[in-house]
This record gives structure tokens, C-alpha cells and sequence, in this order.
């Protein structure tokens, strides 16, 4: 039965299991903007397109700090409320002479990172990265990893102490602006899918099927499931739809 909370589809809206038509060659292959991309799928879509219409088209907040720092400032944020993040991530900042680099991280004495008000566990998590970064079994080399897969890239990041499998999906979706990245463990996409598409909230098997039609653009799937959740579902808003 589908969730009282949905809006109504549309009349020509397809079933959730009902394959999109793939989009022509040309198309997978050229590059494409975010806001492309949504226009696409809206062509495709009549529930991504009505998604378009109340949402508007996908909004990625600018990237202002390198590969490290951005994994860094996600590891210090974990399980916090902002404010408390912001100001422990503003006194590990300082520690760093302001220059967040795995070298600096890894001379700074585990005491030091501590006394910033990291935990235990994120100060290992924290220096476990730098020390991977710096053998070669993490890259984080723009140029290097351009050559790298998605399932690469995550497979690399899950071996870091303290990031998983969906900590790893937000880096390629919001700092390597990686386009089809689908993190179907993320509970917030699976309700906005399930409100949006008028459906029982999928599992995370369930939803890697659904998003399969959507390929290269399941980031911007991933965007519109979010604001779904905050739509259709009042979750509350977040970095990833502000």
C-alpha cells in the first residue's frame, strides 16, 4: 500500500519497477551538469519532473577545502551537533598552523589532536587516513583519482578506521562531483524514494534495483530522493539539500 503521505502521482506516471526508456548514447557519454541531468531525467520521469517543478533544479554547496581536508572536517563531524563539530574542527584547524595536510596531522602527537576535543577513536580514525594517504593505498591525487573508479574510490576510503561505505559516497557526491553515485543505505533517500514514488519505503536491495534506470545520473536521483524526505516526509533540512 502506498504511504497516506505521498502526493498523488501522476496518471502517466510508471510503476516503481517499470524501466525508464535509456537514454540515447550521445547522452550517456557527454558531460553533463547537475542541472542537466535533472532536466533529462525530468524528460524521462513524470515524478522527477514534478520533483523539478517543487524542488527546483539540484543545488551542491561549493567546495572550499581540498580531498583531505574535506575528509577530515567529515571524520571530526561524526555523530556531533554542528556547533559543537564546528568548534572542535576550528581548534584542530589551529593546531595545524591552519594547513591541513597528513604530514601536519601525523607530527601533531595524539595527545595534542585529543586535547582539541577529538575522541579517541576519531583521532585514530584521523591518522589512520593520513597514514594511508601518505603509503599510497588512499589517493587523493585529483589527477589520480580521475583515473579511479567509484567502487574503487569507496573500496580505498572504507579502509580508513572510522569511514564507511555511505561517509565514502558523500565524498564522491559532494567534493568529486561524481554524477552516478547511489547511497542506498541512506535512510532518508529509501523514504523520500518511497513518498515520492508512492511506495513502501524500498530496503537497500530493493532501491539499488529502482535507481538502476537512472544511470549515469544517480546522484541527482540521490538529490531529489532527499527532497523528497523534507517535501513530502518533513524531515528536516541538511547540508546535502541546503
Amino acid at each position: 500500500m502506498a504511504d497516506p503521505a505521498a502526493p498523488p502521482a501522476p496518471a502517466d506516471a510508471p510503476s516503481a519497477d517499470a524501466p525508464l526508456v535509456a537514454p540515447p548514447a550521445a547522452t550517456r557519454h557527454r558531460k553533463v551538469t547537475y542541472r542537466q541531468a535533472a532536466q533529462i531525467l525530468a524528460e524521462r520521469d513524470p515524478v522527477i519532473a514534478r520533483l523539478v517543478e517543487e524542488a527546483g533544479l539540484p543545488r551542491f554547496p561549493a567546495r572550499t577545502e581540498n580531498n583531505f581536508a574535506t575528509l577530515v572536517r567529515s571524520v571530526t563531524y561524526q555523530q556531533l551537533a554542528g556547533a559543537s563539530a564546528r568548534a572542535i574542527h576550528g581548534r584542530l584547524i589551529a593546531a595545524l598552523g591552519e594547513e591541513v595536510t597528513p604530514e601536519r596531522l601525523l607530527a601533531l602527537p595524539p595527545t595534542e589532536l585529543r586535547a582539541t576535543g577529538l575522541s579517541t577513536r576519531k583521532v585514530e580514525s584521523l591518522r589512520d587516513l593520513a597514514a594511508k594517504v601518505l603509503d599510497g593505498s588512499v589517493v587523493l591525487d585529483a589527477r589520480r583519482l580521475a583515473r579511479i573508479s567509484d567502487e574503487e574510490i569507496v573500496a580505498q576510503l572504507s579502509t580508513v578506521r572510522g569511514i564507511g561505505k555511505w561517509s565514502a559516497e558523500i565524498f564522491l557526491m559532494f567534493q568529486l562531483r561524481r554524477m552516478d553515485v547511489w547511497p542506498t543505505g541512506d535512510l532518508a533517500i529509501r523514504k523520500g524514494y518511497g513518498l515520492a514514488w508512492g511506495i513502501p519505503t524500498p530496503t537497500p536491495k530493493v532501491l539499488d534495483a529502482l535507481g538502476e534506470p537512472y544511470r549515469p545520473y544517480r546522484t541527482v536521483l540521490a538529490w531529489y530522493c532527499w527532497r523528497a524526505a523534507q517535501l513530502y516526509g518533513a524531515a528536516r533540512a541538511s547540508a546535502v539539500t541546503a
